[in-house]
């Protein structure tokens, strides 16, 4: 007789466990401490079986039929219901094992020891902020370019094509992986490059004008900052290192009192990749120091030179200044926008290369590497030469700053 849901809801738990019997192999099976299981009982190849098919009251009476006749079903096309189940929880724990997300740490653990630190964390940022919530969970070889194309279309409406570009290319790199370890077939990333929108290339915000230089260095030592600030934004100009190398000086990188003043940039601080800042043989960078240098440092000496960091950070002076120590000085002082930290780079070495200065004494001075074959073997320092320049800047920007003329007294 047919079980019905007044029937499986009122029975109550006995001494012994008890099967009530619907139909079709379906049965209650109620146990002594009052749990209820749907079991299916079957034959398959001669052998009797039995099936879960849900607990009571989760899973209904109706629900239960419904499980009993999919699996009789699969009994009529040949196929051990219990056996399909077990592959199919096999399928899932297979395809949760091959998710985007696991294979993509997988990759990012191959090439962490390749990044520094502060590479690998924008590398798992990126895919953590724009990729794993939205196509993390999804098996790797599933995924097509209708799953990943809204990321990019919601980059490019955000503005942040440069990004887009970043992380169709990321993504690339994790599928290519997928396919080289036998858990994808293809790179669907690949199959959206023309569909963004070309870069736009921006070069960091700079001055070039003589006369708006002098107006800049004016304003300089104008700002009234702490003191550590005001010579981190005094030398900005006169070493045009890159950012890092400033903020992360220490002073056991400084001669000061020798014959030849110089900063040297250990290859830790410079613009390398992690194997060569690792490898003892690269060469640290030098920033020869003029005498208004010299004078800037002589006097922040006193104040940090018992610490670590010319420049320590306003919380925990263990440790440097704030990467955007120098911007935000900028901008108090008005310039917000018109030139930025790294700025001072592109402005030394357009305003010294229309002075007539050596190119390649400042590619070196700005630690750039020439291209190609000619880079490989030309290992000239230019240091004598740079020696001149870096006293020579120094004195056309005080000259600027004092309103004298652009082409008077410091040219090559």
């Amino acid at each position: 007789m047919a079980l019905s849901d007044a029937t499986v809801r009122k029975v109550k738990a006995a001494d012994k466990p008890q099967r009530l019997f619907d139909g079709g192999g379906l049965y209650l099976e109620v146990a002594p401490s009052g749990g209820k299981w749907w079991r299916l009982k079957y034959r398959f190849a001669g052998k009797e079986k039995r099936l879960s098919l849900g607990t009571y009251p989760d899973t209904g009476l109706a629900d239960a039929r419904e499980r009993r006749d999919a699996a009789r079903k699969l009994l009529a096309q040949g196929v051990d219901p219990g056996v399909q189940r077990k592959a199919e929880k096999a399928a899932g724990m297979d395809r949760a094992a091959n998710s985007f997300e696991v294979v993509a740490r997988e990759w990012l653990a191959v090439k962490k020891p390749e990044w520094t630190a502060g590479q690998f964390a924008k590398e798992c940022g990126r895919l953590e902020n724009h990729a794993f919530p939205r196509i993390g969970g999804l098996p790797v070889a599933d995924i097509g370019v209708a799953e990943i194309r809204p990321l990019f279309a919601y980059l490019v409406k955000q503005g942040h094509i440069e990004q887009a570009h970043r992380l169709r290319h990321q993504l690339s790199r994790v599928f290519r992986f997928a396919v080289a370890t036998e858990r994808a077939s293809r790179d669907p990333a690949a199959d959206l490059r023309d569909t963004l929108p070309s870069r736009n290339p921006q070069n960091h915000p700079t001055i070039t004008d003589p006369e708006r230089v002098g107006e800049l260095m004016r304003a300089i030592d104008g700002f009234t900052g702490t003191l550590p600030v005001q010579c981190a934004l005094k030398l900005a100009p006169l070493w045009f290192c890159r950012p890092g190398e400033i903020r992360m000086a220490e002073w056991t990188h400084f001669d000061l009192d020798g014959e030849h003043p110089s900063y040297t940039v250990p290859p830790m601080n410079r613009k390398l990749k992690k194997a060569a800042k690792e490898n003892p043989s690269t060469p640290p960078h030098i920033v020869p120091l003029s005498r208004q240098a010299l004078e800037i440092l002589r006097e922040l000496r006193q104040l940090t030179g018992h610490g670590r960091y010319l420049f320590p950070g306003a919380r925990d002076p263990k440790r440097h200044m704030s990467d955007g120590a120098v911007n935000a000085a900028l901008a108090r002082i008005g310039y917000k926008g018109i030139i930025t930290g790294h700025g001072f780079r592109h402005m030394a070495r357009t305003l010294l290369g229309e002075l007539g200065w050596n190119p390649e004494a400042l590619e070196r001075q700005l630690s750039h590497k020439e291209p190609g074959i000619v880079g490989v073997y030309n290992k000239a320092q230019h240091l004598p030469e740079r020696r001149k320049v870096m006293q020579a800047w120094a004195d056309y920007l005080d000259m600027l700053k004092m309103g004298g003329n652009a082409h008077q007294g410091v040219t090559a």
